[in-house]
Protein backbone atom coordinates (compact mmCIF):
# COMPACT_ATOMS: atom_id res chain seq x y z
CA UNK A 1 0.00 0.00 0.00
CA UNK A 2 1.38 3.53 -1.11
CA UNK A 3 0.78 5.82 1.88
CA UNK A 4 -1.00 9.18 1.40
CA UNK A 5 -0.03 12.88 2.82
CA UNK A 6 -1.60 13.77 6.10
CA UNK A 7 -1.65 15.31 9.43
CA UNK A 8 -1.12 13.77 12.54
CA UNK A 9 -4.66 11.85 12.98
CA UNK A 10 -4.51 11.73 16.32
CA UNK A 11 -6.99 8.95 16.41
CA UNK A 12 -9.42 7.52 14.06
CA UNK A 13 -7.02 4.23 12.46
CA UNK A 14 -4.28 5.18 15.35
CA UNK A 15 -6.98 3.58 17.97
CA UNK A 16 -6.64 0.20 16.00
CA UNK A 17 -2.88 0.30 15.94
CA UNK A 18 -2.95 0.73 19.58
CA UNK A 19 -4.91 -2.78 20.11
CA UNK A 20 -2.28 -4.21 17.45
CA UNK A 21 0.34 -2.40 19.95
CA UNK A 22 -1.56 -3.64 22.80
CA UNK A 23 -1.33 -7.71 21.61
CA UNK A 24 2.09 -6.86 20.52
CA UNK A 25 3.12 -5.44 24.24
CA UNK A 26 0.99 -8.30 25.58
CA UNK A 27 2.77 -11.22 23.83
CA UNK A 28 6.32 -10.25 24.08
CA UNK A 29 6.56 -8.16 27.60
CA UNK A 30 3.55 -9.76 29.22
CA UNK A 31 4.26 -13.16 28.57
CA UNK A 32 8.60 -12.62 29.43
CA UNK A 33 7.31 -11.41 32.76
CA UNK A 34 5.29 -14.92 33.14
CA UNK A 35 7.86 -17.07 32.15
CA UNK A 36 9.81 -16.84 34.78
CA UNK A 37 7.35 -19.61 36.94
CA UNK A 38 8.54 -22.10 34.50
CA UNK A 39 12.34 -21.72 34.96
CA UNK A 40 12.23 -23.74 38.08
CA UNK A 41 10.76 -26.71 36.48
CA UNK A 42 13.65 -26.09 33.80
CA UNK A 43 15.97 -26.05 36.46
CA UNK A 44 15.09 -29.25 38.06
CA UNK A 45 14.43 -31.31 34.64
CA UNK A 46 18.53 -30.16 33.61
CA UNK A 47 19.66 -30.43 37.21
CA UNK A 48 21.48 -26.51 36.69
CA UNK A 49 21.54 -23.68 39.50
CA UNK A 50 18.77 -20.67 38.68
CA UNK A 51 21.75 -18.37 37.72
CA UNK A 52 21.69 -20.73 34.31
CA UNK A 53 18.30 -20.84 33.94
CA UNK A 54 18.23 -17.44 34.14
CA UNK A 55 20.20 -16.97 30.86
CA UNK A 56 17.16 -18.24 29.04
CA UNK A 57 14.52 -15.20 30.20
CA UNK A 58 17.91 -12.56 30.10
CA UNK A 59 19.06 -13.54 26.61
CA UNK A 60 15.62 -13.74 25.24
CA UNK A 61 15.16 -9.65 26.42
CA UNK A 62 18.51 -8.59 25.99
CA UNK A 63 18.28 -10.36 22.32
CA UNK A 64 14.58 -8.47 22.05
CA UNK A 65 16.01 -4.96 23.21
CA UNK A 66 19.31 -4.62 21.54
CA UNK A 67 18.25 -5.74 18.56
CA UNK A 68 15.14 -3.67 18.23
CA UNK A 69 17.24 -0.93 16.21
CA UNK A 70 17.35 -3.42 13.39
CA UNK A 71 13.91 -3.98 13.55
CA UNK A 72 13.26 0.21 13.25
CA UNK A 73 15.87 0.37 10.40
CA UNK A 74 13.88 -2.38 8.44
CA UNK A 75 10.70 -0.59 9.41
CA UNK A 76 11.97 2.57 8.07
CA UNK A 77 13.06 1.25 4.90
CA UNK A 78 9.96 -1.45 4.06
CA UNK A 79 7.30 -0.22 6.45
CA UNK A 80 6.04 -1.65 9.76
CA UNK A 81 3.46 -4.31 8.60
CA UNK A 82 5.88 -6.74 7.18
CA UNK A 83 8.21 -6.30 9.86
CA UNK A 84 6.00 -7.15 12.34
CA UNK A 85 4.40 -10.25 10.86
CA UNK A 86 8.20 -11.29 10.55
CA UNK A 87 8.64 -11.06 13.92
CA UNK A 88 5.69 -12.86 15.02
CA UNK A 89 6.64 -16.00 12.92
CA UNK A 90 10.37 -16.07 14.57
CA UNK A 91 8.84 -16.12 17.50
CA UNK A 92 6.39 -18.59 17.71
CA UNK A 93 9.38 -21.06 15.53
CA UNK A 94 11.39 -20.01 19.19
CA UNK A 95 9.01 -21.36 21.38
CA UNK A 96 7.68 -24.43 19.24
CA UNK A 97 11.75 -25.56 19.09
CA UNK A 98 12.20 -24.71 23.11
CA UNK A 99 9.72 -27.37 23.50
CA UNK A 100 11.73 -30.12 22.17
CA UNK A 101 15.23 -28.88 23.27
CA UNK A 102 17.56 -31.39 25.12
CA UNK A 103 19.60 -28.89 26.59
CA UNK A 104 20.05 -25.25 28.08
CA UNK A 105 21.85 -24.30 25.03
CA UNK A 106 18.60 -25.70 22.76
CA UNK A 107 16.54 -23.28 25.25
CA UNK A 108 19.26 -20.71 24.85
CA UNK A 109 18.94 -20.59 20.88
CA UNK A 110 15.47 -21.25 20.79
CA UNK A 111 13.95 -18.74 23.43
CA UNK A 112 16.80 -16.54 23.99
CA UNK A 113 17.96 -15.83 20.08
CA UNK A 114 15.21 -17.41 17.86
CA UNK A 115 12.04 -16.00 19.81
CA UNK A 116 14.17 -12.77 20.72
CA UNK A 117 14.85 -11.87 17.48
CA UNK A 118 11.10 -12.35 16.61
CA UNK A 119 10.65 -9.74 19.69
CA UNK A 120 13.00 -7.51 18.38
CA UNK A 121 11.35 -7.40 15.21
CA UNK A 122 7.41 -7.16 15.80
CA UNK A 123 7.98 -4.38 19.28
CA UNK A 124 9.61 -1.11 18.46
CA UNK A 125 7.99 -0.67 14.77
CA UNK A 126 4.56 -1.31 16.63
CA UNK A 127 5.02 1.33 19.14
CA UNK A 128 6.61 3.76 16.93
CA UNK A 129 3.86 3.62 14.42
CA UNK A 130 1.48 4.34 17.10
CA UNK A 131 3.20 7.24 18.48
CA UNK A 132 3.03 8.91 15.04
CA UNK A 133 -0.82 8.03 14.96
CA UNK A 134 -1.17 10.47 18.01
CA UNK A 135 0.22 14.36 18.95
CA UNK A 136 -2.19 15.72 21.92
CA UNK A 137 -3.13 12.39 23.53
CA UNK A 138 0.50 10.67 22.60
CA UNK A 139 1.37 9.41 25.84
CA UNK A 140 -2.16 8.10 26.90
CA UNK A 141 -2.56 6.04 23.41
CA UNK A 142 1.28 4.82 24.11
CA UNK A 143 0.47 4.20 27.82
CA UNK A 144 -2.93 1.89 26.36
CA UNK A 145 -1.08 0.00 24.55
CA UNK A 146 1.41 -0.77 27.30
CA UNK A 147 -1.03 -2.43 29.70
CA UNK A 148 -0.80 -5.14 27.62
CA UNK A 149 1.57 -6.18 29.48
CA UNK A 150 0.18 -5.96 32.71
CA UNK A 151 -2.85 -7.41 31.17
CA UNK A 152 -0.92 -10.20 29.71
CA UNK A 153 0.64 -10.66 32.65
CA UNK A 154 -2.66 -10.91 34.82
CA UNK A 155 -4.34 -13.90 32.52
CA UNK A 156 -0.75 -15.78 31.65
CA UNK A 157 0.84 -15.84 35.29
CA UNK A 158 -2.58 -18.73 36.41
CA UNK A 159 -2.75 -20.11 32.82
CA UNK A 160 0.87 -20.90 32.53
CA UNK A 161 0.82 -22.34 36.39
CA UNK A 162 -1.99 -24.52 35.04
CA UNK A 163 -0.38 -25.15 31.84
CA UNK A 164 3.21 -26.46 33.65
CA UNK A 165 1.23 -28.53 36.29
CA UNK A 166 -1.18 -29.78 33.03
CA UNK A 167 1.23 -30.41 30.25
CA UNK A 168 4.52 -29.47 31.64
CA UNK A 169 7.19 -27.04 30.85
CA UNK A 170 7.63 -28.87 27.31
CA UNK A 171 4.28 -28.45 26.76
CA UNK A 172 3.55 -25.33 28.14
CA UNK A 173 6.12 -23.45 25.43
CA UNK A 174 4.62 -25.56 22.75
CA UNK A 175 1.17 -23.92 23.50
CA UNK A 176 3.06 -20.89 24.02
CA UNK A 177 4.40 -20.81 20.48
CA UNK A 178 0.91 -21.08 18.91
CA UNK A 179 -0.26 -17.95 21.16
CA UNK A 180 2.66 -16.11 20.08
CA UNK A 181 1.45 -16.46 16.40
CA UNK A 182 -1.04 -14.14 17.05
CA UNK A 183 1.66 -11.46 16.80
CA UNK A 184 1.06 -12.01 12.19
CA UNK A 185 -2.19 -10.41 12.40
CA UNK A 186 -1.58 -7.61 14.70
CA UNK A 187 1.23 -6.10 12.18
CA UNK A 188 -0.90 -6.79 9.33
CA UNK A 189 -3.12 -3.90 11.03
CA UNK A 190 -0.32 -1.63 11.35
CA UNK A 191 -1.44 0.38 7.87
CA UNK A 192 1.70 3.08 7.20
CA UNK A 193 1.78 6.78 7.50
CA UNK A 194 2.89 9.45 6.09
CA UNK A 195 3.54 12.92 8.18
CA UNK A 196 4.98 15.96 7.12
CA UNK A 197 8.66 16.45 7.93
CA UNK A 198 9.41 13.05 7.46
CA UNK A 199 12.51 12.42 4.45
CA UNK A 200 11.38 12.37 1.16
CA UNK A 201 13.77 9.10 0.73
CA UNK A 202 14.43 6.31 2.74
CA UNK A 203 18.15 6.57 5.12
CA UNK A 204 20.90 5.66 3.21
CA UNK A 205 23.95 3.34 5.32
CA UNK A 206 23.26 1.67 7.47
CA UNK A 207 24.53 4.18 10.80
CA UNK A 208 21.75 6.23 9.22
CA UNK A 209 18.91 3.64 8.70
CA UNK A 210 19.60 2.51 12.67
CA UNK A 211 19.59 6.31 13.90
CA UNK A 212 23.11 6.48 15.38
CA UNK A 213 22.67 10.46 15.26
CA UNK A 214 20.69 10.56 17.56
CA UNK A 215 23.15 10.38 20.40
CA UNK A 216 24.94 13.45 18.76
CA UNK A 217 22.02 15.51 20.58
CA UNK A 218 23.21 16.01 24.68
CA UNK A 219 19.71 15.93 25.37
CA UNK A 220 19.30 12.39 23.68
CA UNK A 221 22.39 11.23 25.34
CA UNK A 222 21.70 12.18 28.95
CA UNK A 223 18.15 10.22 28.34
CA UNK A 224 20.70 7.47 26.94
CA UNK A 225 22.56 7.04 30.23
CA UNK A 226 19.72 7.02 32.42
CA UNK A 227 17.83 4.47 30.42
CA UNK A 228 20.56 2.17 30.26
CA UNK A 229 21.17 2.21 34.30
CA UNK A 230 17.50 1.86 34.83
CA UNK A 231 17.34 -1.33 32.11
CA UNK A 232 19.94 -2.53 34.73
CA UNK A 233 17.22 -3.25 37.46
CA UNK A 234 13.55 -2.81 36.00
CA UNK A 235 13.65 -6.41 33.97
CA UNK A 236 14.64 -8.35 37.14
CA UNK A 237 11.08 -9.51 38.41
CA UNK A 238 10.48 -10.00 34.78
CA UNK A 239 12.08 -13.09 35.79
CA UNK A 240 12.85 -13.44 39.62
CA UNK A 241 9.49 -12.33 41.57
CA UNK A 242 7.59 -15.49 40.95
CA UNK A 243 10.75 -16.94 42.21
CA UNK A 244 11.32 -14.85 44.75
CA UNK A 245 7.77 -15.45 46.17
CA UNK A 246 8.72 -19.32 46.42
CA UNK A 247 11.50 -18.94 48.14
CA UNK A 248 9.15 -16.86 51.02
CA UNK A 249 7.48 -19.76 51.35
CA UNK A 250 4.81 -19.03 48.62
CA UNK A 251 2.84 -21.61 46.96
CA UNK A 252 2.92 -21.92 43.00
CA UNK A 253 -0.54 -20.02 42.92
CA UNK A 254 0.00 -18.00 45.49
CA UNK A 255 3.09 -17.06 44.05
CA UNK A 256 1.71 -16.44 40.78
CA UNK A 257 -1.19 -13.95 42.29
CA UNK A 258 1.89 -11.79 43.50
CA UNK A 259 3.23 -11.66 39.48
CA UNK A 260 -0.57 -11.00 39.21
CA UNK A 261 -0.89 -8.29 41.40
CA UNK A 262 2.02 -6.29 39.97
CA UNK A 263 0.32 -7.04 36.34
CA UNK A 264 -3.38 -5.21 37.91
CA UNK A 265 -1.00 -2.36 39.00
CA UNK A 266 1.47 -1.84 36.31
CA UNK A 267 -1.44 -1.71 33.93
CA UNK A 268 -4.03 0.89 36.13
CA UNK A 269 -0.97 3.18 36.49
CA UNK A 270 -0.01 2.81 32.76
CA UNK A 271 -3.61 4.38 31.79
CA UNK A 272 -3.39 6.81 34.52
CA UNK A 273 0.17 8.12 34.17
CA UNK A 274 -0.51 8.33 30.66
CA UNK A 275 -3.89 10.49 30.93
CA UNK A 276 -1.89 12.69 33.62
CA UNK A 277 1.06 13.64 31.36
CA UNK A 278 -0.99 14.50 28.22
CA UNK A 279 -2.89 17.18 30.60
CA UNK A 280 0.50 19.11 30.85
CA UNK A 281 0.54 20.05 34.28
CA UNK A 282 4.00 18.96 34.67
CA UNK A 283 6.77 18.35 32.11
CA UNK A 284 7.01 14.88 30.92
CA UNK A 285 11.04 14.62 31.87
CA UNK A 286 9.87 15.81 35.42
CA UNK A 287 7.44 12.69 35.67
CA UNK A 288 9.81 10.55 34.29
CA UNK A 289 12.59 11.04 36.82
CA UNK A 290 9.95 10.98 39.50
CA UNK A 291 8.50 8.05 38.49
CA UNK A 292 11.73 5.91 38.30
CA UNK A 293 12.64 6.53 41.70
CA UNK A 294 9.94 5.31 42.64
CA UNK A 295 10.24 2.35 40.93
CA UNK A 296 13.55 2.04 42.58
CA UNK A 297 12.53 2.40 45.99
CA UNK A 298 9.74 -0.34 45.53
CA UNK A 299 12.67 -2.79 44.26
CA UNK A 300 14.22 -1.89 47.49
CA UNK A 301 10.68 -3.17 49.06
CA UNK A 302 10.16 -6.14 47.48
CA UNK A 303 13.77 -7.83 48.31
CA UNK A 304 13.53 -6.39 51.67
CA UNK A 305 10.05 -7.92 52.62
CA UNK A 306 9.95 -10.71 55.33
CA UNK A 307 9.32 -14.51 54.34
CA UNK A 308 5.82 -15.99 55.05
CA UNK A 309 6.91 -18.11 57.34
CA UNK A 310 3.97 -20.52 57.45
CA UNK A 311 2.42 -22.76 53.34
CA UNK A 312 -0.93 -21.56 54.41
CA UNK A 313 0.16 -17.88 54.29
CA UNK A 314 -0.36 -15.29 51.39
CA UNK A 315 2.19 -13.03 51.47
CA UNK A 316 0.54 -9.45 52.38
CA UNK A 317 3.75 -7.65 52.61
CA UNK A 318 5.37 -8.88 49.45
CA UNK A 319 1.54 -8.46 47.52
CA UNK A 320 2.06 -4.58 49.01
CA UNK A 321 5.43 -4.43 47.89
CA UNK A 322 4.85 -6.01 44.22
CA UNK A 323 1.58 -3.12 44.23
CA UNK A 324 3.79 -0.80 44.77
CA UNK A 325 6.55 -1.84 42.57
CA UNK A 326 3.49 -2.33 39.58
CA UNK A 327 2.13 1.26 40.47
CA UNK A 328 5.61 2.73 39.92
CA UNK A 329 6.87 0.84 36.83
CA UNK A 330 3.59 1.06 35.06
CA UNK A 331 4.13 5.11 35.91
CA UNK A 332 7.62 4.76 34.26
CA UNK A 333 6.98 2.57 30.92
CA UNK A 334 4.11 4.85 29.12
CA UNK A 335 6.70 8.10 29.90
CA UNK A 336 10.38 6.42 28.64
CA UNK A 337 8.60 6.30 25.46
CA UNK A 338 6.48 9.46 25.64
CA UNK A 339 9.25 11.72 26.21
CA UNK A 340 10.72 10.57 22.98
CA UNK A 341 8.97 12.79 20.43
CA UNK A 342 9.73 15.89 22.21
CA UNK A 343 13.64 14.74 22.23
CA UNK A 344 14.41 13.71 18.55
CA UNK A 345 10.94 15.05 16.78
CA UNK A 346 8.07 12.72 15.31
CA UNK A 347 10.26 12.03 11.86
CA UNK A 348 12.78 9.96 13.99
CA UNK A 349 10.50 8.29 16.82
CA UNK A 350 10.37 4.96 15.27
CA UNK A 351 14.46 4.82 15.21
CA UNK A 352 14.79 6.30 19.23
CA UNK A 353 12.00 3.76 20.36
CA UNK A 354 14.63 1.22 18.54
CA UNK A 355 17.57 2.82 20.24
CA UNK A 356 15.91 2.99 23.41
CA UNK A 357 15.08 -1.04 23.58
CA UNK A 358 18.59 -1.37 22.42
CA UNK A 359 19.49 0.71 25.40
CA UNK A 360 17.96 -0.49 28.39
CA UNK A 361 19.07 -4.18 26.78
CA UNK A 362 22.48 -3.40 28.48
CA UNK A 363 21.14 -3.49 31.63
CA UNK A 364 18.59 -6.02 30.99
CA UNK A 365 21.51 -8.68 30.12
CA UNK A 366 23.53 -8.48 33.08
CA UNK A 367 20.56 -7.79 35.55
CA UNK A 368 18.84 -11.23 36.04
CA UNK A 369 22.06 -13.12 35.42
CA UNK A 370 23.54 -11.43 38.27
CA UNK A 371 20.59 -11.47 40.16
CA UNK A 372 20.68 -15.01 39.88
CA UNK A 373 24.14 -14.96 40.91
CA UNK A 374 23.49 -13.24 44.22
CA UNK A 375 20.70 -15.67 44.78
CA UNK A 376 23.22 -18.71 44.44
CA UNK A 377 25.50 -16.81 46.99
CA UNK A 378 23.22 -15.75 49.49
CA UNK A 379 20.25 -18.32 49.48
CA UNK A 380 18.11 -15.70 48.82
CA UNK A 381 16.54 -12.87 46.79
CA UNK A 382 17.12 -9.85 49.21
CA UNK A 383 20.75 -8.85 47.96
CA UNK A 384 19.27 -8.58 43.91
CA UNK A 385 16.42 -6.60 44.46
CA UNK A 386 18.31 -4.61 46.47
CA UNK A 387 20.69 -4.40 43.97
CA UNK A 388 18.33 -4.04 40.58
CA UNK A 389 16.41 -1.27 42.94
CA UNK A 390 20.34 0.98 43.89
CA UNK A 391 21.09 0.42 39.81
CA UNK A 392 16.85 2.06 38.77
CA UNK A 393 17.85 4.81 40.92
CA UNK A 394 21.14 5.85 39.47
CA UNK A 395 19.43 6.21 36.30
CA UNK A 396 16.58 8.28 37.39
CA UNK A 397 19.42 11.46 39.26
CA UNK A 398 20.65 11.26 35.52
CA UNK A 399 17.40 11.44 34.06
CA UNK A 400 17.39 15.06 36.16
CA UNK A 401 19.56 16.49 33.50
CA UNK A 402 17.15 16.45 31.24
CA UNK A 403 15.61 19.43 29.84
CA UNK A 404 12.28 20.22 32.24
CA UNK A 405 13.49 17.74 34.77
CA UNK A 406 13.91 20.53 37.34
CA UNK A 407 12.18 23.71 38.08
CA UNK A 408 12.93 26.63 36.12
CA UNK A 409 13.67 30.23 37.76
CA UNK A 410 12.24 32.17 34.63
CA UNK A 411 9.23 33.49 34.66
CA UNK A 412 5.85 31.14 34.46
CA UNK A 413 5.29 29.04 31.17
CA UNK A 414 2.29 29.37 29.05
CA UNK A 415 -0.63 26.98 29.20
CA UNK A 416 0.46 23.35 27.66
CA UNK A 417 0.15 22.78 23.80
CA UNK A 418 0.32 19.97 22.07
CA UNK A 419 3.78 18.89 21.16
CA UNK A 420 5.28 19.99 18.00
CA UNK A 421 6.38 17.66 15.38
CA UNK A 422 10.00 18.84 15.41
CA UNK A 423 10.48 18.14 19.33
CA UNK A 424 9.16 20.52 22.07
CA UNK A 425 12.54 19.89 24.45
CA UNK A 426 15.27 20.52 21.36
CA UNK A 427 17.70 22.84 22.11
CA UNK A 428 16.46 26.63 21.52
CA UNK A 429 18.78 29.16 20.67
CA UNK A 430 18.75 31.95 22.97
CA UNK A 431 16.06 34.99 21.44
CA UNK A 432 16.84 38.58 22.44
CA UNK A 433 13.71 40.37 23.83
CA UNK A 434 13.77 44.21 23.83
CA UNK A 435 13.79 45.63 27.53
CA UNK A 436 10.83 48.01 28.46
CA UNK A 437 12.99 50.01 30.08
CA UNK A 438 15.11 51.58 26.98
CA UNK A 439 16.36 49.75 24.08
CA UNK A 440 18.68 47.28 25.85
CA UNK A 441 18.18 44.03 24.83
CA UNK A 442 18.42 41.34 27.34
CA UNK A 443 18.17 37.61 26.91
CA UNK A 444 15.13 35.03 27.97
CA UNK A 445 17.52 32.66 30.44
CA UNK A 446 16.83 29.64 33.03
CA UNK A 447 18.24 27.84 35.72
Amino acid sequence: MTPKPARTPDGGWGWVVAAAAFVVNGLSYGLLRSLGLALPDIAEHFDRASQDTAWVSSLALAVQQAASPVGSALSTRWGARPVVMTGGLLTSLGFVFSAFAGSLLHLYLGLGVLAGSGWALAFAPALGTLSRYFSRRRVLAVGLALTGNGASSLLLAPALQLLLDTFGWRGALLLLGAITLHLAPCGALLRPLELPGDPSVPPSGPLAALGLGLFTRRAFSVFALGTALVGGGYFVPYVHLAPHALDLGLGGYRAALVVAAAAVADAGARLVCGWLADQGWVPLPRLLAVSGALTGLALLAVGLVPGVGREEGWGGSLLAAAGAYGLSAGSYAPLVFGVLPGLVGIAGVVQATGLVMMLMSLGGLLGPPLSGFLRDETGDFTASFVACGSLVLSGSLVYLGLPGALPSCSPASPPATPPPESGELLPVPQVALLSPGGPHSTLDTTC
